[in-house]
């Protein structure tokens, strides 16, 4: 197994620049997901670690090997792609094996690891089927047995899952995070679904515009966002954003209501008199008419079964509160929302920076 160090790596198509620098340490066994807005980099960056696009500057080390210069089939990486990449014409077996025949491996050995393989992915009843005798699921599978079989030092994922319907997308995502636990290698996975990131993921690396945002656990980036955007992109739904200024008691928003803030929190807006104020739709709950709540106009309401989304619109976008699933209000009707302050989260205007 081995842990993966990016040290000021730069990637450029002609005269775009589009990793203009990144530093980062995948520590051995960890599972990583990048996660990101469509040409954020992420997926550019999971190429250059495979060594499938060039670098253009800063160094790339897999365990102690320097490898920007070193051929992808030296890297001892496997690559799980998103269209399955399997040929057609060979069966589940052959596709498999395939990978360790070309590496003079003995039948024996081939045997047993591709049929250890199958049985870890429920695929053994398969084995003898072509690609097109199966589903999306089953061909992901196959994808991931064919690289689990080379027993790399590095997993790669790339969007595996986007092709699945929801059903199946659910499933594979807990088999891989199972082998994941299992297999205790390396792996870094590749995805635009911040709900895949949450539930995938040992740590979140969130970019945008080829810049790392932040790195840290699921719970870290959703209960401690580094700036605007991160807190908008990871959640869902997503968190709500209002404009602020600094009242008397605590911060203003646009209908005139005034939410309390603690001296700490009032603290760390230094000189600022305006911020952006934002907070989850788990933390605007129901209550009854007061002085410190939100009155807001229902627009839509969406029953999940769990809980209920309850949309509205205020200052001229849209927000949504998580209700109760036995608290279903109907569209027009006027509800009072209690803001819980303490999840709240204050942002800088202009750096979207996150203030503590």
């Amino acid at each position: 197994m081995a842990a993966i160090h990016l040290k000021a790596l730069k990637k450029n198509y002609g005269a775009v620049t589009v990793i203009p620098g990144i530093d980062l340490e995948i520590e051995d066994r960890e599972f990583v997901v990048f996660v990101g807005p469509s040409g954020c980099g992420k997926s550019t960056l999971l190429r250059i670690i495979a060594g499938l696009e060039p670098i253009d500057g800063g160094d790339l080390y897999i365990g102690e090997r320097r490898v920007n210069d070193v051929p992808p089939a030296q890297r001892d990486i496997a690559m799980v792609f998103q269209d399955y990449a399997l040929y057609p014409h060979m069966s589940v077996y052959d596709n498999m094996a395939f990978g360790l025949e070309m590496r003079d491996t003995p039948r024996g050995e081939i045997d047993r690891r591709v049929k250890r393989a199958a049985e870890q992915l429920h695929i053994t009843e398969y084995l003898d089927r072509k690609p097109k005798a199966l589903s999306g699921g089953q061909r992901q599978r196959v994808a991931m047995g064919r690289a689990m079989v080379r027993n790399p030092q590095v997993f790669l994922f790339d969007e595996p899952l986007s092709n699945l319907d929801a059903k199946l997308r659910g499933e594979v995502r807990t088999e891989i995070k199972a082998l994941a636990q299992t297999l205790m290698t390396t792996m870094i996975f590749v995805t635009h679904d911040q709900v895949e990131a949450m539930t995938m993921a040992d740590r979140i690396v969130i970019l945008k515009s080829g810049i790392v945002q932040q790195v840290g656990t699921p719970q870290q980036v959703y209960n401690e966002p580094a700036n605007a955007f991160v807190a908008g992109f990871i959640g869902s739904p997503t968190m709500n954003f209002f404009d602020a200024r600094r009242g008397e008691g605590g911060l203003r928003l646009t209908d005139g209501l005034v939410l309390p803030l603690p001296a700490a929190r009032a603290a760390t807006l230094g000189d600022r008199q305006s911020v952006q104020f934002g907070v989850r739709p788990e933390h605007l709950r129901p209550r009854a008419p007061g002085s410190d709540t939100l009155a807001v106009k229902v627009s839509v309401v969406e029953p999940l079964g769990s809980d209920t989304l309850v949309f509205f619109e205020f200052d001229g976008r849209r927000h949504v509160a998580r209700f109760a699933p036995e608290e279903t209000p109907k569209a027009g009707d006027t509800v009072h929302l209690g803001i819980a302050m303490d999840r709240a989260h204050l942002f800088d205007k202009t750096s979207g920076v996150a203030l503590r």
